[in-house]
């Protein structure tokens, strides 16, 4: 471990799609670390079946959120592959900062962070908790909803929202 600083961080996920609960903790990573990278994982596999969105269509995503909040600016979106860790060293990131929702995200991500502190012992990992008003949103609850016709405007941007209807018809 060293003493060095985290003046970056990135915050990774799937981000299929992105929803209010991510940028909450997109905005708060903002104000705490002077720079910010949202790495979007490809996760070709994630759950047996990938994601609903391309890798391309969730950074696009991600891009037109920041911008509808004035981060695009200030938050810089990247896609990845492989390890977290190898990204972060890419990236030139000293700090990986997660959401957590509840005690099962802790338990994971606890599991991630203490394998991922093995891996690079360089890098900080920095648990945020959910704004209560987010605390039960999820992508794949917006999916769900969104594939049986609900309205999850509440859930995302306007510009997820719009993307969720033309993929599930609604």
């Amino acid at each position: 471990m060293s003493d060095t600083k985290v003046d970056h961080v990135v915050i990774p996920g799937t981000f299929d799609p992105v929803t209010y609960g991510h940028l909450d903790v997109v905005k708060r990573a903002h104000r705490m670390f002077p720079r910010v990278t949202v790495g979007v994982a490809a996760s070709a596999t994630k759950h047996g079946t990938g994601p609903v969105f391309s890798l391309e269509e969730r950074v696009c995503m991600i891009e037109e959120a920041l911008d509808e909040l004035a981060l695009a600016d200030a938050v810089d979106v990247s896609p990845f592959s492989g390890l977290l860790v190898d990204f972060c060293h890419e990236v030139g990131a000293r700090g990986v900062v997660k959401g957590l929702r509840a005690m099962t995200d802790f338990e994971y991500e606890l599991q991630q962070a203490d394998l991922n502190s093995h891996m690079a012992p360089d890098l900080e990992s920095i648990f945020v908790m959910s704004s209560p008003e987010y605390g039960y949103v999820s992508s794949s609850i917006v999916r769900e909803m969104a594939s049986l016709g609900a309205d999850v405007s509440f859930l995302v941007p306007n510009v997820v929202s719009e993307r969720l209807r033309e993929r599930f018809g609604m």
